[in-house]
């Protein structure tokens, strides 16, 4: 799909099925997977999992993320507290797409309870096929990551 080879992925507890699902996936696309758990249905805290990956995103460990949640929304808070990361939380494929191409989103996030397999295996494609534009966006872009600073 693009030159990235290497995805990481995280959830908590509820989405441990679905994470398992699209690692297969994306492992079948030819990306090398980091798979970081959980691996027990045991109650976990969504955002040391969320920070996990997002801390390995931005330390450039691998090059994308995928992480999951109930809703993909607490997950995807957490993750974007670490400097450096663009998530956004998808449940379409318009906006899967669109994070990629004019956010440079780094992490998918994506809501166990929200969406269908087949849907969240759609939603995995159209962010990882999608590129960044570039131009008017890069300038946006820049304009998130200074607020880090």
């Amino acid at each position: 799909m693009t030159d990235t080879k290497r995805i990481i992925l995280s959830s908590d507890h509820a989405a441990i099925p679905l994470r398992q699902t699209i690692a297969e996936h994306v492992k079948g696309l030819g990306y090398e997977v980091e798979d970081i758990g959980p691996t027990t249905t045991e109650s976990t805290h969504y955002p040391k999992h969320g920070e996990a990956a997002a801390r390995k995103v931005a330390a450039g460990n691998v090059d994308l993320g995928i992480i999951l949640c109930g809703t993909g929304q607490g997950i995807m808070m957490a993750a974007n507290k670490v400097k450096g990361i663009r998530c956004g939380v998808c449940s379409d494929t318009f906006s899967a797409s669109m994070i990629r191409q004019h956010n440079n989103a780094n992490i998918l996030s994506i809501g166990a309870r929200v969406v269908g397999e087949g849907l969240a295996l759609e939603i995995v494609n159209a962010f990882l096929s999608a590129e960044f534009e570039g131009g008017r966006h890069a300038t946006r872009v820049d304009m998130i990551d200074a607020l880090e600073d």
